[in-house]
């Protein structure tokens, strides 16, 4: 059993059709979008239980339930096959955003909440050495992780060579590249980002097409991941519409 937690993330999820078992809300709460959540529950014959904040308090994960928690079954990831057909049935170039070792929960959220935002197809993240999808997750995303597919991969590398049969081209977001704003981003492509702390592995960089960075001007060399990320997806958002 998984939770989500927010009315955001919750009002995505009633929308989304998400399997959903019951709703916890704060008693006494039927105020704005706690009382149009309350109606999307009833009007989908999910259970609403009045309960204390205490209680609510003492289950959140994320420590920002704002007064609604949804019991909700644990989330499917897609297959990378799921996602790359998605973008074809779309008739676009496919466009993915491969994550190399990030463990914050709220840099892929962010990362999800903008992939939504500029139309990418799916995030693709390792099944170790990874954050994966959890109510902290859900709620940094504001209820995007319901509209953007995630694929978990055992191996980055190979996933990569995957992708470049299928046509993409593998950009790394790294130190060392052409400025981003100075490299041909359209077409089928994935991004891969790094963490923070440790950026791209080795062997995942050796394997990408090439490498873009971000020039700085600045007295800290490098950005939060959410951060980096949110700037190339914009990016690729400007030339693939200046495209059209």
């Amino acid at each position: 059993m998984a939770l989500i937690e927010g009315r955001n993330p919750v009002i995505e999820a009633l929308k989304n059709n998400r399997p959903i078992e019951k709703i916890m809300v704060n008693k006494g709460s039927k105020e704005g979008s706690i009382k149009k959540i309350i109606g999307m529950a009833k009007d989908n014959n999910i259970i609403i239980q009045q309960v204390d904040r205490h209680k609510l308090d003492e289950m959140s994960e994320s420590h920002a339930h704002q007064g609604v928690i949804a019991l909700t079954s644990d989330y499917v990831y897609y297959e990378l096959s799921d996602i790359l057909k998605k973008a074809r049935e779309k008739e676009e170039d496919p466009f993915f955003i491969i994550l190399d070792g990030i463990t914050d929960p709220h840099n892929l959220g962010s990362i999800i909440r903008t992939a939504d935002a500029v139309g990418a197809h799916g995030i693709i993240i390792p099944k170790r050495r990874s954050v994966h999808i959890t109510p902290i997750v859900a709620k940094a995303s504001a209820g995007a992780v319901e509209y953007v597919p995630v694929c978990k991969v055992t191996n980055i590398v190979n996933t990569i060579k995957q992708l470049k049969e299928e046509g993409l081209w593998i950009a790394a977001v790294d130190m060392g590249g052409d400025a981003f704003y100075q490299t041909n981003l359209t077409g089928p492509l994935a991004l891969v980002v790094g963490s923070e702390g440790e950026g791209i592995s080795r062997l995942t960089k050796e394997n990408c097409d090439f490498t873009v960075s971000m020039p700085m001007s600045g007295n800290v060399t490098s950005l939060n991941a959410s951060v980096a990320g949110g700037i190339l997806l914009y990016e690729v958002y400007r030339q693939r519409n200046a495209k059209k």
